[in-house]
């Protein structure tokens, strides 16, 4: 399940990414402003991705805390769970 979502929010991170060598060792850890270095705006359009791609609605305060690849999913996960 995680190494599924992992390829999709992979797959919706790709056209907002900087740093292409970070992108090819991503882990739970990577950090999307700090080592993918994709900036803000473009954050913004990610969590539009995610929200389209999974059907859920990421609030404010829940888009503040998607730092990391795992703070990510874990948003995702309790979003689709609802």
């Amino acid at each position: 399940m995680i190494d599924e979502k992992l390829q999709e929010l992979k797959e919706i991170l790709r056209p907002y990414i900087q740093n292409e060598e970070a992108f090819e060792k991503l882990t739970m850890n990577t950090h999307f402003i700090n080592d993918l270095e994709i900036n803000s705006a473009n954050l913004v359009d990610v969590v539009l991705d995610v929200e389209d791609k999974y059907d859920i609605e990421i609030d404010n305060d829940s888009m503040e805390k998607m730092q990391t690849v795992k703070d990510a999913l874990d948003i995702i996960a309790f979003k689709i769970k609802g």
